[in-house]
This record gives C-alpha cells, structure tokens and sequence, in this order.
C-alpha cells in the first residue's frame, strides 16, 4: 500500500497492473496459436510425433540460454517498459516469419527466434508488479499470470475459427496485428503513467541505477548458492515441463487421435485456460495469507492426480471435464511459485533471479516434448500422458525441501 507524506493510507492504483497482464495475455497469445497450428505443420510437412517435440524443445531450449542475460539487460539497463514492448514485437514477428517456411529446419529458426523474443518478458515484467505492490506480490502475480491464462483461452478460440476461413500461412500473418498495437499501448501508456512517478516511486521506463561489474558478478554468484531460489526454480521447472508437454501434445492427441475439428481443439484448450484463469487470483490470494508452500503442495498432487484421470477418461465426456481440472490446478501454482522465488531474491537482482527462475524452467520445458514424443512413438500417446503426470509429482518432492514460505509483511512503498 502506499501512503503519502503524512503517513496515512492511500490506495495504489492497478492500472499498471491490468496493462502489464494485458501485455502478458499477447505473449501466451502467440504460443497458443502455435500449439493449434503445430498438428497443421506438423501433417503437411510430414513430422513425427519426436519431430513435434523437438520443435518446441528448440524453442524452449532458446529461451533457457536467453533468460539470464534478458534478466541481466533489465538489471543493468532499466527501461522495463521498453523492454516489454521490444518483446511483444519480437515474438509476433518470427510467427510471420513461419508463412515462408517450406522444411523442418526453416520451422525450427522460427521458433528459436520466438523462444528469446518471449524471455525479455518476465524479467522486466515480474520484479516491475512484485515490488510495486510488496504486501500482495502473489495476488498480482496471479493477476499478471490470469492475463497469460486470458491469452491461451482466446487464442484458440479465434485462431481455431480463423483456420475455418484461412490456411495456417495467412493466419500467422494476421496474427501479427495484435502484437504491434500492444506494443504500442505500452510503449504510449507505460510512458504517460511513468511521467506521473519519480524513479524511487518505481518508474517503470527509469534507467537502472550505477552498478559495478566486479559487485554484480558476486552477487549473481551468491544467487547460484541460494538454496531456496534453486529449489522453487527447480520445482517450477518440472511444473514446467508438465505444462509444455501437455500443451504441446493435448492438441496433437485431440487432432490425430480423436479426429477433432482445428475449432473443437480450441474450445478444449480454451477450457484449459479458463480453468487457469480462475484458479490464479485464488491461490495467489490464498498464498498471501496462508503462505506459499501449502498452496504449491496441495496443487501439485492434484495436478498430477487429474492428469492420470484425463487419460483414463480417453473418449468419454469426462475427459473435457479432467480438462478443467488440470488447467485449475496446474495455473494455480504458477504465480505462487514467482511470487516465492523473488521472496528469496534481492530487490537489486530483481530481474537476474526472475531470469534465472525462467532459464531453469525454459531448460525444464525444452526436454518434456522431445521425451513425451520419444515415448509416445516408442510405446503410445497414452504413456506419455503418465510420464507427465511423473514430472508433476517429482516437482512436489522438491518443494518438501522448501521452509513453509509463510509471508513476511513488506514494509509499504511511500510516494514520492
């Protein structure tokens, strides 16, 4: 909470919030489009289910080399807003790039392109609403990660119906509109509302303050030693991987093996999402008041328990029903998780910590489609299924290791 000079409450404005949420929906936007295209490519090009994996396990495996310097940049440089807008534009245009492509090698430069466009996000964005709003870091991380959830249920949604119209290559390029006039508001909006703030107050297009190489290099080393960030980063990654292996394949398992419609796959995955979208505010909320273990704990056995129930489920109409499930429970975790990781982060390594988080994540997600592919052409779709519902579990093992991660209260902002 803010309070002015003479010490009594004011209420913060959350306009930057629903901005840099909104920004969020449009990078998770351009990843769910490409999970409903890939079983298009992936069909008119001729790949295996281990070629679609390796798709995205390039993408991922990008953005795990891109995620520590993308957090350095915002340390070093500032200029968050800035940085946010230069991503949303760099994602959107390697997906026009795609149109062109006509092999499998062309593909995977596309979405190695994407995978270090799309990790200049986080770490400009995360630090930005934690340490704005430091009593409710969990509820506006949900906040921010409710916007993620927005993106991936329109997206296949709109995409699914634009595939009814258009083929793949003119969709991809329609695609970019919504990036470029994001980017704008941002850079337009971000702008305006940082003028209104001092650089103490947390402007969000300031330069970062001086810093000395030699003292940097030291303290990113002590975040390498801090046990508690590499255990919720570790833990996040093999949520990661469950998350990335289930997108990746659920479309492909619907389209090949269940013969469903580019339309009906969108709804499913829009379930997903909107499942994600709800579950967010409450266990950030959840995780503000009672503490972050107990809510991570508690949503990863369930995950893992309704993944093995959606694969049970097979044609069933149930199988739409675990759908929710999953996406309730798998999103839950997600800001939770941030809003821990940066508990156990420095205010000046803000970004560093949150790149590092996500560089182990990216690693994380890079190897779940090549192993769900492996074993889903060595055995079938359905045992890969299992194996993510394994990667679910063993995250949670983790967390065990973690201290209860009962909040401490922040020290309110004061306006300038």
């Amino acid at each position: 909470m803010t309070t002015t000079a003479i010490g009594s409450p004011r209420p913060q404005s959350f306009k930057e919030v629903w901005l840099i949420s909104a920004g969020h929906g449009l990078t998770h936007w351009y990843t769910a489009t490409f999970y409903i295209l890939l079983p298009l490519i992936g069909k008119e090009l001729g790949l295996s289910y281990t070629e679609i994996g390796l798709i995205m396990t390039i993408q991922h495996l990008a953005g795990a080399i891109s995620n520590l310097p993308g957090g350095m940049l915002v340390d070093t440089v500032g200029r968050k807003g800035y940085l946010m807008a230069a991503s949303l534009f760099w994602i959107g245009f390697p997906y026009a790039l795609m149109s062109l492509t006509h092999s499998f090698w062309m593909l995977l430069v596309c979405v190695t392109l994407v995978g270090i466009g799309n990790n200049l996000w986080h770490p400009a964005a995360i630090p930005t609403l934690a340490y704005r709003y430091p009593e409710r870091k969990g509820l506006v991380l949900s906040f921010h990660g409710m916007g993620g959830n927005l993106g991936e249920a329109l997206a296949p949604f709109v995409v699914g119906a634009l595939l009814a119209w258009f083929g793949w290559r003119a969709v991809v390029v329609i695609n970019v509109v919504p990036g470029v006039v994001m980017a704008s508001m941002i850079l337009l909006m971000l702008g305006a509302l940082s003028m209104t703030r001092s650089r103490d107050d947390g402007a969000l297009n300031a330069a970062a303050e001086s810093w000395n190489a030699k003292k940097y290099l030291h303290d990113f080393v002590s975040l390498l030693r801090n046990r508690s960030l590499m255990l919720v980063s570790c833990s996040a990654a093999f949520r990661t991987m469950t998350q990335v292996g289930l997108l990746t394949f659920l479309p492909v398992y619907l389209a090949y093996e269940l013969n469903y419609s580019p339309f009906v796959v969108g709804i499913c995955l829009t379930v997903l999402q909107i499942a994600g979208f709800v579950a967010a505010p409450i266990a950030g909320h959840l995780s503000d008041k009672m503490g972050r273990k107990r809510v991570v704990i508690s949503s990863m056995l369930l995950t893992g328990a309704t993944i093995v129930g959606m694969t049970l489920a097979g044609r069933s109409a149930w199988f739409v029903v675990f759908i929710a499930l999953v996406g309730f429970f798998l999103y839950a975790m997600r800001p939770v998780l941030q809003a821990w990781a940066l508990e156990n982060t420095p205010k000046n390594l803000a970004g560093t910590g949150v790149g590092l988080q996500f560089g182990i994540q990216a690693l994380g997600a890079s190897v779940a489609p090549a192993i769900f592919g492996m074993i889903a052409d060595a055995a079938d779709i359905y045992t890969a299924f299992y194996f993510l519902a394994g990667t679910i579990v063993f995250a949670n093992l983790l967390v065990f290791f973690m201290p209860n991660g009962e909040v401490k209260q922040a020290t309110p902002a004061v306006a300038a």
